[in-house]
């Protein structure tokens, strides 16, 4: 093997033909030979993945806090899910798993007279940025540089693809919307400068050729699915002498990746088939690559990303789930009622329960996510251990477009940054920029003073176990 012989192989290996191009995951072959050439290695840099809910949860109102349906009763690492917690559906995770309540999102929050109403139009602009944005409906957008791209900028550059964006609804809607914000504002939570917003992938088909060149032009691509032949049938030779070169379990290894490529792009074909199909649609107006069903959706998504990590083309990823005072249903939640009218409860407590399913619903895809983490080895441990996953919202109490006690839990150890099974609770009127300008100095963007309305560095240092007031 290439780590006995002190051959290796590159940690970037490509196994190109015609129209095809696949990256390798990690394999113990791609390891030096020696100490002096292990610590002449680049350094192990963090992944990023970074996920906006929108709507807030059912826990940041009142009713809800007091029943603990988001924050915990007590902080520290002995704390308790009670059964309607959304994070209940992750908790198999929860040593991985760092619960920051408490902080405010004041950026989103209407800052002059025409800007009251219109937080479902800023909010998701703020999430990453935490910069108030510009009010317009024209070329002269503003907001801030996002935390994912300030971590691209710096780091992103050393992958094939410094950042990959995602998301799951409807984004491509132009020019205005509501209260004179821009749509722009709306379709994106990931921002190169402060007025240059990134497009995000919605469908699959697009992010899965993007990650394995699957043609070099979109007649190509399309002339490609026209055979029916998978994008391994075209690297097959390619394949074959790659396994002569190493060991037992690097073959393993691959096998077991090449396997899991062929399944996702199955999976891609069958939904385009059936959506092909002529059957009346439940999105008939998106593409024939995005399934019907929400939860498949976010599985083929959350699948191309973790590809997308395991090889390394590329260590950042945004995705956003949701597009604010969207009116999709999610039957299979358990509740009929359409999302942006259910997040207006009226504090009424049965309704307050009923958004809360549509909550539960939506934070239980993170544990396929998960899950796909915690078993996919890279160097030296799994994408879970070298991951930071930040989740949370812009918003808290959506019934009142409140901005203040928003959700934020981070998943993943981030390269040791984070230890998981701990739920800390900021000192009011702490913004959730304190907590992202601390993630930021632990992804080694040390220069940066203040992010956003910072006010200083948040501690993830956790003090004594102590119940919440």
């Amino acid at each position: 093997m290439h780590f006995i012989t002190g051959k290796h192989l590159p940690r970037r290996t490509f196994l190109k033909a015609a129209g095809a191009t696949v990256a390798l995951p990690f394999l113990e072959s791609m390891v030096p030979a020696g100490a002096f050439r292990a610590k002449a290695a680049a350094p192990d840099r963090t992944r990023l993945v970074c996920i906006e809910e929108v709507h807030g949860l059912a826990g940041c109102n009142n009713w809800g806090a007091g029943k603990f349906l988001y924050a915990p009763e007590t902080t520290g690492s002995d704390f308790k899910l009670v059964p309607d917690n959304p994070l209940n559906t992750i908790e198999a995770y929860r040593d991985a798993m760092t619960i920051v309540s408490n902080t405010d999102v004041r950026m989103a929050e209407a800052m002059t007279l025409p800007e009251i109403g219109g937080d479902h139009f800023r909010s998701s602009a703020v999430f990453l940025t935490q910069s108030h944005p510009k009010q317009t409906q024209g070329s002269d957008l503003w907001a801030g540089t996002s935390l994912d791209q300030i971590y691209a900028k710096k780091y992103g550059q050393a992958t094939p693809m410094p950042s990959m964006q995602f998301c799951i609804e409807n984004l491509d809607q132009a020019g205005g919307c509501t209260y004179n914000y821009s749509c722009a504002y709306t379709d994106s939570i990931s921002w190169a400068s402060p007025n240059e917003p990134l497009p995000m992938i919605r469908d699959p088909r697009v992010a899965f050729d993007m990650l394995f060149g699957a043609g070099a032009t979109a007649a190509d691509r399309a002339a490609r699915r026209e055979t029916r032949k998978s994008v391994l049938d075209w690297i097959t030779g390619e394949v074959e002498r790659t396994r002569r070169q190493l060991g037992a379990s690097d073959r393993t290894r691959l096998d077991r990746y090449l396997d899991n490529v062929r399944e996702i792009e199955r999976r891609i074909q069958a939904v385009e088939a059936q959506n092909r199909g002529g059957d009346q649609r439940a999105l008939p107006d998106a593409p024939a690559g995005v399934p019907d069903s929400f939860s498949e959706h976010m599985r083929l998504l959350f699948d191309l990303q973790v590809l997308a990590l395991e090889t390394d083309m590329t260590r950042i990823i945004s995705f956003k789930t949701g597009r604010d005072a969207q009116n999709r249903v999610f039957p299979e939640s358990g509740s009929n009622q359409p999302f942006h009218p259910a997040s207006h409860h009226g504090n009424r407590e049965e309704r307050i329960m009923e958004f809360n399913k549509i909550c539960k619903y939506r934070m239980s895809q993170l544990a396929y996510f998960l899950e796909k983490m915690k078993t996919t080895h890279v160097e030296e441990g799994t994408l879970l251990d070298k991951t930071l996953v930040i989740w949370g919202s812009p918003m808290a109490d959506p019934n009142i477009h409140n901005h203040r006690r928003c959700p934020l839990v981070l998943l993943g150890r981030a390269n040791g940054a984070l230890k998981g099974n701990v739920h800390l609770k900021a000192a009011d009127g702490t913004p959730m920029a304190n907590v992202m300008l601390a993630l930021l100095h632990a992804l080694g963007v040390d220069d940066m003073k203040t992010f956003g309305d910072s006010t200083g560095e948040f501690s993830f240092t956790a003090p004594a176990a102590t119940t919440v007031a």
